[in-house]
């Protein structure tokens, strides 16, 4: 059985990939390569997102790496980067609780396909816990986003986040991994390529 942890990290990589178009693949990550198990992922025009322009994302699946990972790097213009910027920046607490949000909310759609229709059941008590810290460093501001299990020990989802301004856009790299390094690592080589 697959951990709902994996699937909720995974999920800030969803909603980028729902937007995309099969028809075109972003350059990659030079230092995440397809000879280490890791796959472009199709970017397309993203028509869907006006002022979001996805530069480059790729996904190491379960069974072609020993460390399931997702990486991107995205830049946004406008409204859509000032106000992204102001929730990296002096609200990454809301960050957090929408990270928090998105993962409830597939754990409940899950749970209520699972249950026969006339069941009744009891409101469930968390069942993760996120934490936001600051990950700057003297390259780029950033944020460590990770979800914990309160039922399994040791089982969680990490989002490393580095950003920063480029001229008018702000550029964005993500790393997803279900360990702090390796979100960490992802994050920083995907913020390299740039």
């Amino acid at each position: 059985m697959r951990s709902r942890f994996h699937v909720a990290a995974l999920c800030a990589a969803g909603f980028l990939l729902l937007a995309g178009c099969a028809n075109q693949f972003g350059a990659g990550i030079a230092e995440l390569p397809a000879s280490e198990g890791w796959h472009r992922l199709p970017i397309g025009s993203w028509v869907l997102n006006d002022g979001l322009e996805a530069r480059a994302m790729v996904f190491c699946p379960r069974e072609a790496c020993v460390q399931q990972g997702f990486a991107a790097v995205i830049a946004l213009e406008g409204e859509q980067a000032r106000e992204m910027e102001r929730t990296l920046s002096e609200s990454p607490g809301r960050l957090g609780e929408a990270f928090a949000r998105l993962a409830a909310a597939k754990a409940a759609e899950r749970r209520k396909a699972q249950r026969p229709q006339k069941q009744k059941t009891e409101p469930k008590s968390a069942r993760s816990a996120t934490d936001v810290a600051r990950l700057d460093s003297p390259e780029a501001r950033g944020l460590l986003v990770t979800i914990r299990s309160l039922d399994t020990p040791g089982r969680q989802a990490v989002t490393a986040i580095l950003y920063g301004r480029e001229s008018d856009r702000l550029v964005i790299a993500l790393g997803v991994s279900d360990t702090t390094e390796a979100a960490r690592r992802d994050a920083e080589a995907a913020w390299r390529s740039r």
